[in-house]
Parts: C-alpha cells; sequence; structure tokens
C-alpha cells in the first residue's frame, strides 16, 4: 500500500471488512482517530456540528412523506417521529444524529459544543422514543417508507456507535438496537426483490445506499446481510460498462450514479479485480494528473431546496473520487486525477456548507463530515 493510500485509510470500516466478525466489538483505533483530528479542524467540527445542533431539534419547516392509513394517522412531525422529527425530514434527522455521534468520536476531544452534543443526542436516543420510531414502521402501508436512503443512515448511525469504544454510545446503541434490527430485516427480505438497481443521483439510488449497509454489515458482524450485497452488488454491476459520466450531474443530484456504483464495487471487490473493472466501466479516466476533467456541479440558487442539491453532488463526489483512489493498485495512472479531481470537488463543497440557507444547513453538514472525516475508506 502506498503512503497516500495508507494516509486515506482512516476509518476502522473495512479493518473488518475481510473478517466479518461476529460479535460487534470492533473499535477505532486511536491512531485512526489522531488521523481524521488533523484534518478536522476544531474550527471546522464546531461548524458542522453547529449546523447539526441548529437542526435535530427544529420541527418546522417539515417535509413528511407520510402514509395515512385513516384519519387516525394524522399527526405533527414530533407525534409521527418522536426521536427523528427535526432537520426537515426523517433522513436527514437521522444523519444529523449521526454527524453529531461521528465528530464526538472522532473529532476534538476538548470541543465545547460536546455537552450540548450528548444532551441532545440523550434527549432524542430513548426508549420511548425508539419505541415511537418502530411503531411508525410496523404499519404495514409504509413497508417502503425511507427505503433505501434514510434507513441505511440509520445503519451507519449505528455502525458509528458500535466503532466508539464509549460508556454513553453502548448505552444509546443499545436503545437503538431494535430500530436498527427491524430495518436490517426488513432491508433483506426487500434486496432479493429488488430487481434491477436504482441508477438515481438522488434518494432512491441503491448504490449509495449498498454502500452504508455493507459497512455496517461488516462493522456489525452481520455475515448473512454482508454476503447478500455482496451478491446483489455483483448481479446488477459486475457486468457493467461505460458508465456516461459525461452526462452527469442531473439538475438536482446530490450522488453521482457512474462514481457511486464504482465507490460501492471496490468495497465488493479485491484490488486488481475492482481495477479491471473500472477501465470497463469508466474507460476514459484522465492517467495525466490533471483535476479539471470533471467539473463540479454549479448552485445558482442555493435557497432552492432541490438546486441546492448539486452542492451535496460536490461533496459526495469527493469522497467517491477519493475512495477510488485508494482502492487501486500502487502505481496506477488513474490515481492523481482522481486524487486531483477531489480536490476540486472538496473546495468546492465545502464553500457550500453555511447557514445562509436551510435548503442547505439542514443536510450539507452531515455530507462534509461524512467526506471529511473519510467515513467511507
Amino acid at each position: 500500500m502506498s503512503v497516500l493510500r495508507a494516509s486515506l485509510f482512516l476509518s476502522s470500516v473495512l479493518v473488518l471488512s475481510a473478517c466479518g466478525q461476529s460479535d460487534g466489538a470492533s473499535v477505532s483505533t486511536p491512531s485512526e482517530i489522531s488521523s481524521v483530528q488533523s484534518v478536522v479542524t476544531p474550527d471546522l467540527a464546531g461548524r458542522f456540528s453547529k449546523l447539526a445542533l441548529e437542526c435535530v431539534h427544529r420541527e418546522y419547516p417539515n417535509k413528511i412523506g407520510h402514509t395515512m392509513s385513516s384519519d387516525a394517522d394524522a399527526g405533527t412531525p414530533r407525534q409521527l417521529h418522536p426521536a427523528f422529527y427535526g432537520c426537515f425530514d426523517w433522513h436527514s434527522s437521522v444523519h444529523g444524529h449521526w454527524l453529531l455521534v461521528r465528530l464526538l468520536h472522532v473529532g476534538p476531544q476538548d470541543a465545547p459544543w460536546r455537552a450540548e452534543a450528548i444532551a441532545k443526542l440523550s434527549e432524542s436516543f430513548t426508549p420511548e422514543n425508539i419505541a415511537g420510531e418502530m411503531a411508525y414502521f410496523e404499519n404495514s402501508d409504509r413497508g417502503s417508507y425511507e427505503r433505501p436512503y434514510g434507513v441505511a443512515w440509520l445503519l451507519q448511525l449505528t455502525a458509528e456507535l458500535r466503532e466508539w469504544d464509549d460508556a454513553q454510545a453502548k448505552e444509546w446503541l443499545a436503545t437503538l438496537e431494535p430500530l436498527e434490527q427491524m430495518i436490517a430485516g426488513r432491508l433483506k427480505n426487500w434486496m432479493p426483490k429488488l430487481a434491477y438497481p436504482i441508477r438515481l443521483g438522488t434518494h432512491n439510488q441503491s448504490a449509495f445506499a449498498f454502500g452504508l449497509m455493507l459497512d455496517w454489515a461488516r462493522v456489525s458482524g452481520d455475515t448473512d446481510m454482508e454476503a447478500l450485497i455482496v451478491s446483489r452488488s455483483k448481479d446488477y454491476h459486475l457486468a457493467d460498462k461505460a458508465c456516461p459520466l459525461a452526462y452527469e450531474p442531473s439538475g438536482e443530484d446530490f450522488l453521482s450514479p457512474c462514481l457511486m456504483e464504482a465507490d460501492l464495487m471496490r468495497r465488493v471487490l479485491d484490488e486488481r479485480e475492482f481495477a479491471r473493472w473500472l477501465t470497463g466501466f469508466l474507460p476514459d479516466l484522465p492517467t495525466d494528473g490533471s483535476g479539471d476533467w470533471l467539473a463540479p456541479g454549479i448552485v445558482k440558487d442555493a435557497s432552492d431546496g432541490k438546486l441546492v442539491h448539486l452542492d451535496g453532488v460536490n461533496l459526495s463526489r469527493a469522497w467517491n473520487l477519493e475512495n477510488i483512489a485508494a482502492s487501486l493498485p500502487d502505481g496506477d495512472p488513474r490515481i492523481g486525477a482522481l486524487n486531483a479531481s477531489a480536490a476540486v470537488h472538496r473546495e468546492a463543497g465545502l464553500k457550500a456548507v453555511t447557514d445562509a440557507h436551510y435548503s442547505g444547513s439542514h443536510w450539507l453538514a452531515s455530507f462534509a463530515t461524512y467526506l471529511m472525516t473519510k467515513r467511507g475508506q
């Protein structure tokens, strides 16, 4: 492994990818945490945490994707989702909570915002609140609720708690485990029925969700889930060729269909297999080390909740490109251009992580945290 690749290999998710431990006892090492802290400065951590702290218990405005079976199902966001009612929508609330857990886990240990973050997480993660979340999912008319995006983020949240060797984290995990296991079971039932991958640049995309789900399976030691995701990923994507990256992004994308698929496949193929697959899948990747071969997305109105998605595509592309580069063999001529473009996208994406408009502030910090803490590697 090259020095560059080693420097990117910060998360403990893939440390366990080959062993599928069954006791769920994986934890991040001090060196991994120190490496992340060297990148996520106190200023960055404070900036990201502030946005999450401001929204996790902010009930309105709110967009509820709520299926009603009768008049009795009418309710406010807080009544419907007693734990995850903030941050405009359910999935953003979930990954807003994940952001706080992630930064408590690997961020500055003396940060002034830590006490508030712990208090807010403790307020959300109570047995009563999680029972309320489970009751919502138990309605037979809501089988597809937040699938796959939101429920994959829920698994990412519990994966983070599993990796954090902390008494409070263990308590929160115990509270969330019933919901986690309910969701994992439903996803295991759904994946064999999904006849085709979902190749979108928004929430329903299957590749991004599968990546989050696979990382959870490896952290939690759920070898059945791991095997199923690996199998389905290969079924869907192993024969894919010449992905039309030049057609991206669409006007409301926050995920790249092509790059996110490659980011998934590097998780399920070994290094040499992945390098060969990538040659067929993205045959035009530059070998000259240039960074201008893929232009960042442009947002012309950051107050528009759909148009601002393109700030997110810049952040997610950045981690895709980094992850793809880090998964190639030493000396692969594509690594330089992948990392150069990642830097361009990272710079563009981070500039957009502000509190100027709630349309972006309720979710972009989670993407920035995922990128800057190397969560997916």
